[in-house]
């Protein structure tokens, strides 16, 4: 497998013939239980919960796209580039309980899940080599869901993904013309008007963005102003709790629309090793604001090439609020 670059969205790809089969995977025992038969390959330990072997915990992936070890090489190829996969794939089991989800777990342990998450960020971020950490969840088949027991994944890659570059981007011009967060903006007008919120928790607030990519997208972020993840996490870790329970209240409020979704953390990039030619990285403490997307997953009818192109969501944000807000979930 190799990574390479469109030179046109100037995004990477990661291509080859022996790219594993990521289906959902049907096994007769669970690879990530405390009691398997094969255990997979320990990198870090969560073990705040009082009667469990552990309570989160980061592996090897059994079948990873990344590897660790090496250097990336990037190399021209005629007008294109490419370079090895080099990085890191791993699998963040969530609970050490097979059906203890982020919907149905207590807010002690997903928060130790969201802290080991932010430790592995931090960790990873101190390899010079890696530009981004993602963390990342795909539940139910038609979202391409691969391991049964409750986990997310993340990678670190030599690259920053498209669709992160792009809101560093625009961050950074919103900086430049306001002197202000554009992220921190739209939490202040979505707090006064009050259309789109589905509940504030703590310091932190669900909402439903303004132009959704999909029906029921929503965003969850601190409402003070943070550009990483880890580092927020990892200073103030008594505010995970209150993420997680907001986080479990906004997934059992889509899962009374649908079952199937993506999750996707969006923080900083690499920021102790900046790139010396790239202009997001002057101003992305200042200009940068983590937050979690949610993107479900519902049935629909197939639209034209035209919208294949540009993002189709047939429900606005404010109704779809108004049925989250109702919907029906535990306290």
């Amino acid at each position: 497998m190799e990574l390479r670059k469109d030179p046109i969205t100037r995004s990477w790809v990661i291509t080859g013939d022996d790219i594993p089969d990521s289906a959902r995977r049907a096994e007769s025992f669970c690879r990530f239980c405390p009691d398997s038969r094969e255990a997979p390959q320990l990198i870090a330990n969560m073990s705040g919960i009082p009667g469990v072997p552990w309570s989160a915990r980061a592996v090897v992936h059994p079948t990873a796209l990344y590897h660790i070890e090496g250097e990336a090489t990037r190399r021209g190829d005629g007008i294109y580039d490419r370079m090895r996969p080099i990085g890191a794939h791993e699998v963040l089991t969530e609970n050490s309980s097979h059906d203890r989800h982020l919907w149905n777990a207590s807010d002690a342990e997903i928060e130790q899940f969201l802290l080991l998450a932010a430790q592995r960020i931090q960790d990873l971020k101190r390899d010079g080599r890696f530009k981004y950490v993602s963390i990342y969840k795909d539940h139910g088949t038609s979202a391409g869901q691969e391991f049964d027991h409750p986990c997310s994944q993340l990678t670190a890659t030599t690259f920053v993904p498209r669709r992160v570059l792009y809101e560093l981007r625009a961050a950074r011009e919103y900086f430049e013309a306001k002197e202000r967060c554009v992220f921190c903006d739209i939490i202040s007008q979505e707090i006064k008007q009050d259309l789109r919120v589905i509940e504030m928790r703590g310091d932190f607030i669900a909402l439903c963005p303004y132009a959704p990519r999909v029906p029921y997208e929503s965003w969850i972020m601190p409402r003070t102003h943070e550009a990483a993840f880890e580092r927020f996490g990892m200073n103030r870790p008594g505010t995970m709790r209150d993420l997680g329970a907001l986080l479990r209240r906004t997934l059992q409020r889509i899962r009374t629309i649908t079952e199937d979704f993506h999750l996707v953390l969006h923080t900083s990039p690499n920021s102790l090793h900046r790139s010396g030619n790239l202009g997001y990285w002057k101003t992305i403490d200042e200009d940068y604001h983590w937050h979690i997307e949610i993107m479900p997953v519902l049935a629909a009818k197939a639209k034209s090439y035209t919208f294949k192109e540009v993002y189709y969501s047939p429900l606005s944000s404010e109704t779809a609020v108004k049925r989250l807000r109702d919907a029906s979930i535990e306290l």
